[in-house]
C-alpha cells in the first residue's frame, strides 16, 4: 500500500482556486467602495467643520460698530440746542408743571410725593390730603398713622410721611407757616432737593430754574448738552448753554417731551418732530407707523397727568382714583 499522498488533479484544484479568489475580489471591491466614499465624508467633515468655526467666529466677532460723529464744536452744540426749545415750544406750546395745585404749599407736597411714582397717582392722591391737611400747621399736627393712609397709593409713604411732617414743622416753626422763595432756604427743609426747589420756584414764585428729573436728565444727553449723570452736574452744563430765562420753561418742554415721545425704553424716534436735530436718532423705533404707537397722553389720544388741566391744554384731563371699596 503506497501511503504518499496523491497529487490532486487540475479539476480538483479549480474550486479551490475559485473560492481563494472570491474572497480577495469582495475584499477589493469593499475597499473600492469605501474610498469612493471616503472623500465624501471627509468633505461633508470639513464643510460642517467649517460652518461651525464661521459660526462661532461670528459669535466672538464684536458687533461693528457705527462711524463716530464728527465731534461739534461749542458753537454748534449751543445753536443746535436752543433750535431743539424752539422746535419744542412749537410743538408744547400748552407745556406747563403737570402736578395740581392752588398755592406754594400745596406744589411743594404734591412735588415730594411724586417722588417714584407719576403725576397722575399724586395728582389723584392729593385732593383728600389736602382736604385734612391745607396748611403746613394742619399737616404737622396730623398723627403719622393717618398721614401714611393718605398717601399710600403714592408708594414709599413711610419714607414720604416723614419727610412731609419734617417740612412741615419746619415751615411752621422757621418760616412763619410760609414757604419760602429762596433756594438756599428750601433745600434746608426735610425731603427738599434742588430739584424739588427749582420746580417750586419755577411755577410758584417765577424765579427761573433747571428742574432737572430722569426725562428731563436722558433727554439732555441723548441731545448732546452734556455727559454727565448727576442731576447737579447735568443742571449747570444746560444752564450754561440757555439764557436764565428759558430755564423754566424749558424743563417743562423737555419732561413733555420726553414723557411723551422720547421713552426711556423704546422713544418714537419715527414719530419725532425734532428727530433731524436730534444726534441719538435711531436708539429707538424709526418705522413712523410702528412709532406712532408708542405716543403717550395727549399725543396719543390719552388722557393727560392732570385732573385740572390748563385751560388751553389739547388732551383730556386725568381720571380722579376710584373711591376704597367699602368693607364687607
Amino acid at each position: 500500500m503506497n501511503d504518499t499522498p496523491e497529487k490532486p488533479t487540475a479539476a480538483e484544484k479549480a474550486p479551490a482556486k475559485r473560492t481563494t479568489t472570491k474572497a480577495p475580489a469582495k475584499k477589493t471591491a469593499a475597499r473600492k467602495t469605501a474610498a469612493k466614499k471616503a472623500p465624501a465624508t471627509k468633505a461633508a467633515t470639513k464643510a460642517v467643520a467649517k460652518k461651525t468655526t464661521a459660526k462661532a467666529a461670528a459669535a466672538k466677532a464684536p458687533a461693528k460698530k457705527a462711524p463716530a460723529r464728527k465731534p461739534e464744536s461749542r458753537t454748534a452744540v449751543v445753536r443746535r440746542a436752543r433750535r431743539i426749545n424752539r422746535e419744542l415750544a412749537e410743538l408744547y406750546p400748552y407745556a406747563h408743571p403737570e402736578l395740581d395745585f392752588t398755592n406754594s404749599f400745596e406744589l411743594l407736597v404734591a412735588t415730594v410725593l411724586s417722588a417714584q411714582t407719576t403725576d397722575m397717582r399724586v395728582n389723584q392722591t392729593t385732593p383728600r390730603l389736602f382736604a385734612v391737611a391745607p396748611t403746613p400747621e394742619d399737616m404737622a399736627a396730623l398723627p403719622p398713622e393717618e398721614l401714611e393712609e393718605l398717601i399710600r397709593p403714592t408708594g414709599f409713604f413711610r419714607a414720604k410721611t416723614k419727610s412731609l411732617l419734617g417740612l412741615s414743622a419746619a415751615l411752621r416753626d422757621r418760616f412763619g407757616g410760609e414757604v419760602p422763595g429762596r433756594l438756599e432756604d428750601l433745600v434746608t427743609l426735610p425731603g427738599v432737593g434742588r430739584k424739588t426747589a427749582n420746580v417750586v420756584l419755577g411755577n410758584a414764585f417765577g424765579v427761573p430754574g433747571i428742574t432737572v428729573d430722569t426725562h428731563f436728565g436722558r433727554l439732555a444727553r441723548r441731545f448732546g448738552w452734556t455727559t454727565q449723570e448727576d442731576a447737579e452736574k447735568v443742571e449747570a452744563d444746560v444752564a450754561a448753554i440757555f439764557p436764565k430765562s428759558e430755564w423754566t420753561m424749558l424743563s417743562h418742554r423737555v419732561v413733555f417731551h420726553g414723557r411723551r415721545v422720547c421713552h426711556s425704553r423704546k422713544p418714537a424716534c419715527g414719530a419725532c418732530p425734532i428727530a433731524p436735530l436730534c444726534p441719538s436718532y435711531g436708539e429707538g423705533e424709526t418705522d413712523p407707523e410702528k412709532a406712532r404707537k408708542l405716543l403717550k397722553y395727549e399725543l396719543g389720544g390719552q388722557p393727560g397727568q392732570r385732573l385740572k388741566p390748563p385751560a388751553d391744554y389739547p388732551g383730556q384731563p386725568a381720571p380722579p382714583m376710584a373711591p376704597p371699596a367699602a368693607a364687607s
